[in-house]
């Protein structure tokens, strides 16, 4: 080997013991975050086939994420769903489902199309189920922090402060 070949080869070495020693140190004692998935649901069986049958049908995934691995380059404009139930509860999702317009309820940055939409027009029952299954997505209370963070100034574009 060359002397340069040499020198890389010793840096490459430092670097990955000094993220080894790094992770190490970090992930030690108390304080370490679960790395599980943050997200779940509440939801019975009979609910989340019609929850998601009522997000098929009404088109959300075309603004919305839900249960997928995000592609950096395959972003949606709107808030992902994941854990959205652990920040409004049934009867504030069924409020917002059925405004005329949800803007009033939750002002938005987005350009006019990718804003959303009202179902008022959606029968109540439909409504009442899109309300239940949307009040289920949950989020472990470690990530709760973060979500309700970026929900807020994703949608109104201002720092937040709890």
């Amino acid at each position: 080997m060359k002397r340069g070949e040499k020198v890389v080869l010793l840096l490459m070495a430092v670097m990955v013991v000094g993220v080894m020693a790094r992770n190490w140190w970090v992930g030690r004692g108390q304080g370490v975050r679960d790395r599980t998935i943050p997200f779940y649901t509440t939801a019975t069986p009979a609910l989340a086939k019609q929850g998601a049958e009522l997000y098929r049908q009404n088109e959300c995934r075309q603004c919305h994420s839900l249960w997928t691995v995000r592609n950096m380059m395959e972003s949606v404009p709107a808030p992902a769903l994941d854990g959205i139930g652990s920040l409004h509860d049934e009867s504030w999702f069924f409020r917002y489902f059925s405004a005329k317009n949800p803007q009033e309820i939750i002002p938005s940055r987005l350009k006019p199309e990718y804003r959303m939409p009202s179902y008022a027009s959606l029968p109540e029952t439909d409504r009442h189920v899109l309300a239940q299954y949307m009040a289920s997505l949950k989020v472990q209370d470690w990530y709760l922090a973060d979500t309700r963070k970026a929900e807020y100034e994703k949608l109104t574009g201002k720092e937040y402060h709890p």
